[in-house]
């Protein structure tokens, strides 16, 4: 027995991990238009939120072999799938389906098993930083300046801010080399290296290089010829340790599931809530242009301003069509006015003083 879903625009929008520390966010979002079915592991854990918002919430564990049915709209993946159960049931169904939550490898592979069963409804691969937000506001910026043969992405991580298990599964990889282009050169990086100070929001933070799927799909999409995201933290002592560790060895050494919840309480929290921000520089032919995304609801906020846009995307209700097959947040047929469309969220980009400046 297999997973079976079929396509009823007239049904509504799935949400796995609905009622999770990012899928509640997106729940919400999404109520506000369109009947939702959220699931989880454990649906009781959901019923509050589905009474708040008159949803329906059902078990779907991905982990449990049982097959899960239903009748969706289209689907938004805010949980991690290992074997790929909520990608394969969507494509298999001709249903619109958005997917937020893929480390680099994992998005890979979901490239190949997408393609390889030829989907009919977009799938779109939206797991760059923040829900596809840097890819989106980095493709936003190329589009002003003709191009983008550099992009820098710099996130700064509050610390005070809520993160649910699945944000904070980066930590795994931080003991892995990943594929990185620089200056048009594909190379392996060691995770938390390169590192800098830059200006974030006005403050600096020191930041360093992590694995992100916009390095992987910016030089495909945009010919990027140089991609770098780097992560820092809101408090300068978190960095400093978080760099000492890996000077130590500590993320080769500490490896296997033996050590993940030291691993994850690193940075997992429970917090009342921080503001996420992140700084992107797209250069071109000389040019450069800045932007500083800010969202004083947090990071898992902003996150789900990016999966909701994502369904506004496969949906074809953002003023573009639909894209067809397997595509990238960055790949927007307008990504200045997609990118506009987070002020809607109270999500605030603000760009360098001058339209377009020489670049440094």
């Amino acid at each position: 027995m297999t997973d079976a879903l079929r396509h009823d625009p007239s049904a509504p929008v799935l949400i796995t991990g609905g009622y999770g520390t990012v899928g509640a966010e997106i729940a919400r979002m999404v109520a506000l238009d369109a009947p939702t079915l959220l699931t989880g592991r454990t649906p009781e854990r959901g019923r509050a939120l589905a009474a708040e918002l008159g949803a329906e919430v059902r078990a779907w564990d991905l982990t449990d072999p049982a097959p899960f049915r239903a009748d969706v709209r289209a689907v938004i993946n805010s949980v991690n799938d290992p074997e790929d159960r909520v990608l394969r049931a969507a494509v298999a169904a001709g249903v619109p389906y958005v997917d937020i939550t893929r480390w680099t490898a994992r998005l890979q592979r979901a490239v190949t098993v997408a393609a390889l069963l030829r989907p009919t409804a977009p799938v779109l691969l939206s797991s760059a930083w923040m829900g596809g937000v840097s890819s989106l506001v980095a493709a936003s910026l190329a589009a002003e300046l003709g191009g983008a043969e550099r992009v820098e992405i710099a996130v700064r991580w509050d610390m005070a801010d809520r993160s649910g298990a699945d944000s904070v599964e980066f930590m795994d990889r931080l003991g892995v080399e990943f594929e990185v282009v620089d200056d048009g050169r594909r190379r392996y990086a060691a995770p938390l290296t390169d590192a800098r100070t830059v200006l974030i929001g006005g403050g600096p933070v020191r930041v360093a290089r992590i694995d992100t799927p916009e390095q992987f799909t910016l030089p495909l999409t945009l010919a990027t010829t140089t991609a770098v995201t780097r992560i820092g933290f809101s408090s300068p002592a978190a960095t400093r340790a978080l760099l000492a560790l890996r000077g130590a060895g500590f993320f080769r050494w500490a490896g296997g599931e033996r050590w993940a919840p030291a691993r994850r309480a690193l940075l997992h929290s429970p917090g009342d809530g921080g503001t996420a921000r992140l700084r992107i520089d797209v250069s071109h032919q000389g040019r450069s242009r800045t932007a500083t995304v800010t969202d004083p609801r947090g990071q898992s906020h902003l996150t789900a301003v990016g999966a909701l846009l994502g369904l506004h995307r496969v949906l074809g209700t953002d003023g573009a069509p639909a894209p067809e097959g397997v595509v990238f947040p960055e790949q927007h047929p307008d990504p200045i006015r997609a990118a506009g469309a987070l002020a809607t969220h109270g999500v605030r980009v603000d760009l360098d003083p001058d339209r377009i400046e020489a670049a440094a």
